[in-house]
């Protein structure tokens, strides 16, 4: 056997074992790449020297401003506010909390980029209500879960981001902001229509009406609370601030608000926001440094490379080729999770849909939705999961409730993936690329 063939096998063998064992992705990608490395008789240093660079990238201190934003806005009740908001406007349909629901997500997922965010701050507040209001417990947390995973899609994702970086640095977040709008949109109209036509069948009521005297406050409230988001992707998309000072303003416009506006929490809280930041952020950051070791060995392998013949050796339809991509990811989405699968599979993707002629920004929002898709899943499904905590179900009730809308979701997943237009338009027509 060839060098290069024992070397692939000891790489892709010691990766699935350490997985099959639960061994944390981060650890596994750094040990994988060891082993690798070891047998090839290349340097350590090497790997050490890959893994710094990995870190070394300015646009990485956007994920931590953008972590931090959201913790704080999530902290305090930004939730309910939103919901208010959503409310006003399509809570007097038949089903309409459902729907507020759905748009809620949507405003959330604009400040948190996180769909787990998503599902623990508007899920404590929506799955409660719907329930007083007679909804099913297990429909509620359907429709939460299902509406949480916008927020991995819609800007200013970190995802985005992440997938940005695992790209080589090379695809615009801009770019990537602006794609993520139109189906973010589509996907918030998807659900609504969807949580429609099951209030009819089972016959929900309309919402509660609003007092008129309330309007201006709760329109006041909502326009502070999604402000954040404004910050963030006006100041990126006018071309005033770059994607990490448009982070650090929103950070510091997310605790005036919490804190000093509306005081919803005291200031000894912001150590534990700190604290739970510092940890997500060094995860990622330890991750992001494990994958770039990992990739720069694919790489050297020629992984991507021989991924990208085998791919078209079984078909040169690009129809199949994508169609077969989706599928690959939605069944990797359901045993890991989000960050991780980002990292390792846009090196070897890529050069595949490239190769195609897919714009690599738009093969980012068909990524993001397919394992934001992929939360949705057990055995990790870790926005499943939350969902079905706060709604105090079991899993397989929550899967079961989950999966009409799960349906759609692939269904707005082929649509956006073979009309490329849906996905592009915005980016070409601010950015005068198309």
């Amino acid at each position: 056997m060839e060098e290069t063939t024992i070397a692939v096998l000891v790489l892709s063998i010691s990766f699935v074992v350490m997985l099959l064992l639960r061994f944390p992705v981060s650890l596994t990608l750094a040990v994988s790449t060891l082993l690798t490395v070891m047998y090839l008789e290349i340097p350590l240093a090497v790997v050490g020297q890959r893994m710094i660079q990995g870190m070394s990238s300015y646009s990485l201190l956007t994920i931590p401003f953008f972590i931090l934003a959201g913790h704080i806005m999530s902290e305090g009740n930004l939730a309910l506010r939103i919901v208010n908001l959503a409310q006003l406007f399509v809570g007097r349909v038949r089903g309409g909390l459902a729907m507020v629901n759905s748009v809620a997500c949507m405003f959330f997922g604009n400040i948190s980029g996180s769909a787990v965010a998503d599902v623990s701050s508007i899920g404590s507040v929506m799955i409660p209500m719907m329930k007083k209001k007679g909804y099913d417990t297990d429909y509620s947390v359907g429709v939460t879960v299902s509406s949480a995973i916008q927020g991995v899609v819609v800007p200013p994702s970190h995802n985005l981001v992440l997938y940005s970086l695992a790209a080589g640095g090379g695809i615009s977040i801009t770019s990537l902001f602006l794609a993520g709008i139109v189906p973010g949109i589509i996907l918030c109209l998807s659900l609504m229509l969807t949580s429609y036509v099951f209030a009819v069948k089972r016959g929900y009521a309309k919402g509660d009406p609003i007092d008129r005297k309330d309007v201006p406050k709760i329109l006041l409230d909502g326009f502070m609370s999604i402000l954040t988001a404004v910050i963030i992707l006006g100041g990126i998309f006018s071309g005033w601030f770059t994607a990490t000072e448009s982070g650090a303003l929103a950070c510091l416009y997310a605790f005036i608000l919490t804190f000093v506006i509306y005081k919803d929490i005291p200031y000894s809280r912001m150590w534990l926001i700190l604290k739970k930041t510092f940890r997500t952020v060094s995860m990622v950051l330890f991750l992001i440094a494990a994958s770039d070791a990992f990739s720069w060995l694919l790489a050297f392998l020629k992984i991507p490379a021989m991924v990208t013949d085998a791919m078209i050796s079984i078909s040169d339809s690009p129809f199949v080729i994508l169609l077969i991509i989706n599928l690959l990811l939605l069944l990797l989405g359901a045993p890991m999770d989000m960050a991780p699968l980002i990292l390792i599979m846009t090196p070897i993707l890529l050069p595949v849909v490239t190769h195609l002629g897919m714009d690599p920004v738009h093969f980012g929002i068909i990524m993001m939705l397919n394992l934001g898709i992929g939360l949705l899943t057990p055995p990790v499904g870790t926005v499943l999961f939350v969902g079905c905590a706060i709604g105090k179900i079991s899993i397989s009730e929550g899967t079961k409730a989950m999966m009409p809308f799960f349906y759609v979701l692939c269904v707005v997943l082929l649509v956006l993936t073979y009309l490329p237009g849906l996905v592009m338009w915005l980016p070409n027509l601010v950015q005068g690329t198309g």
